[in-house]
């Protein structure tokens, strides 16, 4: 079974959050400050930092926001620690995409081949047919509820949303893009070529 499971490409567990901005600069300083189990406790918590509603939201996103960060470098959470809004957003979306296989494709096959055909907006359709595409590369996708998938685009859309990919969730009207210099140094530095294409479609 676990064996199975490692063959899987897409994860559809960043549905608990998109950037998650404000949240994602609080996880940061947290790895950077080294931070053990009971101090990581402590603050999401007890002291509440994420100014989540309940534990469970706050251990369930904090838990995203690790996941996604810690598969980068710590000059990369000193970015986000830094708070320059442009760097920060990118620096999260570029984690992101590492974190989740699903976003990147999404953005260098979808959104690329729009920008390359000079379409304006995304389209349903556009969600459609790159949902067919993954199902047939991943087909245990199928399995995920209605509701999972339905949330899902919702959470890619916001996130291009966020980064400034598109205008806003309901138009996704397409906007040209140059990835801040400090991100895309670290990702040339760190050899991450694929969230770098994934970024670089315009």
């Amino acid at each position: 079974m676990k064996k199975a499971e490692s063959l899987h490409i897409y994860s559809g567990d960043f549905v608990a959050g998109s950037l998650l901005i404000r949240e994602s600069q609080i996880i940061a300083r947290l790895l950077l400050d080294g931070a053990d189990t009971k101090e990581w406790h402590q603050a999401i918590v007890i002291d509440n930092l994420l100014q989540k509603r309940s534990p469970e939201t706050a251990k369930r996103q904090a838990k995203l926001i690790k996941s996604r960060l810690i598969i980068m470098q710590p000059n990369l959470w000193n970015l986000i620690n830094q708070g320059v809004q442009d760097i920060v957003t990118h620096a999260l979306l570029a984690a992101a995409i590492k974190h989740s296989r699903l976003l990147g494709d999404f953005l260098d096959q979808i959104v690329r081949s729009l920008w390359q055909t000079f379409k304006q907006r995304i389209s349903v359709s556009d969600w459609k047919d790159f949902w067919e595409t993954c199902t047939q590369i991943d087909p245990h996708i199928n399995q995920w509820s209605k509701a999972t998938q339905s949330k899902i685009k919702q959470t890619v859309f916001r996130i291009l949303a966020e980064a400034k990919y598109v205008n806003n969730t309901r138009s996704l009207e397409l906007l040209p893009v140059n990835v801040v210099p400090e991100v895309r140094q670290y990702l040339i530095d760190h050899r991450e070529d694929y969230v770098l294409k994934c970024m670089e479609i315009t």
